[in-house]
């Protein structure tokens, strides 16, 4: 069984490209990411980072004459 990994704020923001501020002001208005307080220390399940983004995924389609990003380009 694997343990889950916790990480904190500076992590998530580097993994999110979300600004610390941005972080901080979801946790105080209770909106965000879920995370986990223990005394002053924050932390974040990766898990619950990873699922976060998925779920703001926006699927998007190719325009006319444009290869899908996931096929290769040959020439």
């Amino acid at each position: 069984m694997n343990s889950p990994k916790y990480i904190d704020e500076q992590e998530v923001a580097g993994i999110t490209g979300r600004a610390l501020s941005t972080l901080r002001n979801e946790r105080f208005n209770h909106r965000g990411i879920p995370y986990y307080k223990v005394g002053r220390s924050v932390r974040y399940s990766l898990g619950d980072v990873i699922q976060f983004m998925e779920k703001h995924r926006i699927e998007t389609e190719p325009q006319a004459g444009q290869q899908p990003a996931n096929e290769e380009f040959s020439a």
